[in-house]
């Protein structure tokens, strides 16, 4: 017996509410959040091309394929670390911002 399943669209205006439709947690909605952000800065930086890849990948320790794969921005399976040191061989550094999350 098959079974169908109705798909239901949902528009969101923030990752805290796509974090909310995903049914994730506060801490994982705000760990997406802020691995989003990261991840769009690191893929502009990289694209703009003032550092070749292999420049980054020899001063961040990882591989080309993987800073090939950020600069798309794809990040599934990077761990932050890794693209903070990826940011730190771009010559660049993230500032820390905490705010009051909304209620």
């Amino acid at each position: 017996m098959a079974t169908t399943r109705s798909s239901k669209q949902v528009t969101v205006q923030s990752a805290e509410d796509l974090g909310h439709a995903l049914g994730l947690s506060a801490a994982d909605a705000a760990e997406m959040e802020f691995r989003s952000e990261l991840t769009v800065a690191l893929a502009k930086i990289i694209q703009a091309g003032r550092l070749p890849h292999l420049a980054i990948t020899k001063s961040a320790g990882t591989s080309r394929t993987r800073v090939t794969a950020i600069a798309n921005g794809n990040t599934h399976g990077v761990s932050t670390d890794v693209l903070i040191r990826v940011l730190a061989a771009t010559g660049h550094r993230a500032e820390v911002r905490v705010k009051k999350a909304a209620a």
